[in-house]
């Protein structure tokens, strides 16, 4: 049983715990948070034995802990997820993982020196149906590109209105809808089609600095696909992918529900057989798990080299993403510095 840590006490830690409680292999140990009611409310519910922090450095050293989940606002991933390394913890870090390719640079070689594993929290990945869909789809040639749509209003948004900043749509907490939202449909690209040769984005920023929506294309050598993310509004369309005989419906993008192919030639249509979960973070969590428990497992470690490469694609792609939108977190101004600084002591 992997005993787990979870730092950060929101809707989403919930979620994931649960998950990771549901999938048998995970067994919660101990929760972190700035005040200990906090903490204790949020663990109480799941079992009697929990302990409970309010010093970060004590409750990475003293409680007794195989992984720690990391659902904190973006910001601080970093740096929390790099402390439980260096104590020998593997990490489960909430989607978006980092600020910058800098950031995932130095953990990625963080998990390899201390030789703990990393894992990004992009839960559309790990569904059983993302592999259905990739299994469906024809080689590349055939492909003549893809619409993806995921935009949903966020209720944060109305704080901003009012003139307020909340975490999720602050450069100081590396916010904005990109980080969010669009991380999803670039998870599905990335993940079917591999890195574009081109990236695009027409982002509508907001009063704090950050994108509160946009269109980004993607350009591959045959085709390019289109994403339509957004916080501040709502979307109700389909995902599609297109294909030279026909296209692919999916209901969405950031969890698959239903996926059915239309046939141009008959006009025949033909659903996946997609299975779906009361809790989507049910297979991320096993999979993690699965990991974790078989460390030595080559065809497991071939998968989780997978995983690492397309997490850092994806951060790379965003964060060329929020350059062209001219979105600038604190966290890139913080490595900035710090790179000026280790270059002058050279």
């Amino acid at each position: 049983m992997l005993k787990l840590g979870v730092i950060g006490t929101n809707w989403i830690s919930h979620q994931f715990v649960q998950a990771a409680i549901e999938s048998g292999q995970y067994q919660l140990a101990a929760v972190y948070s700035r005040k200990e009611a906090t903490a204790r409310k949020f663990g109480e519910q799941y079992a009697e034995d929990v302990t409970y922090w309010t010093d970060l450095d004590r409750f990475l050293t003293e409680a007794e802990l195989t992984v720690v989940y990391i659902a904190s606002p973006n910001s601080l991933h970093y740096s929390q997820a790099k402390a439980a390394m260096l104590k020998g913890k593997h990490v489960i870090v909430e989607k978006p993982a980092f600020s910058n390719p800098t950031e995932m640079a130095d953990i990625i070689e963080c998990a390899n020196e201390k030789r703990v594993f990393y894992f990004e929290a992009a839960r559309n990945l790990h569904e059983k149906a993302f592999d259905t869909i990739a299994d469906f789809l024809p080689v590349k040639d055939h492909i003549l590109g893809a619409n993806f749509t995921y935009m949903k209003y966020s209720s944060r948004y109305d704080a901003v209105l009012d003139g307020a900043e909340p975490n999720i749509f602050s450069p100081h907490f590396s916010g904005g809808s990109l980080q969010d939202l669009g991380i999803y449909p670039l998870y599905a690209a990335l993940g079917w089609f591999g890195m574009p040769s081109e990236v695009h984005y027409f982002a509508r920023r907001i009063d704090t600095g950050v994108d509160g929506l946009g269109t980004i294309i993607l350009r591959y050598d045959l085709f390019d696909v289109t994403i339509q993310q957004g916080k501040i509004a709502d979307s109700f369309l389909p995902s599609e992918i297109y294909l030279d005989e026909g296209t692919l419906i999916l209901s969405g993008i950031n969890a698959f529900e239903f996926a059915e192919y239309y046939e141009r030639a008959s006009g025949a249509r033909k659903e996946l057989p997609i299975v779906t979960r009361d809790n989507p973070m049910v297979e991320e969590a096993g999979a993690f798990a699965e990991i974790m428990r078989h460390p030595s497992d080559r065809d497991r470690g071939i998968q989780y080299e997978e995983w690492v490469e397309l997490s850092r694609n994806v951060n790379q792609v965003i964060y060329r993403l929020r350059q062209q939108a001219g979105v600038v977190f604190d966290a890139d101004l913080d490595q900035t510095i710090e790179n000026e600084e280790r270059h002058g002591s050279n």
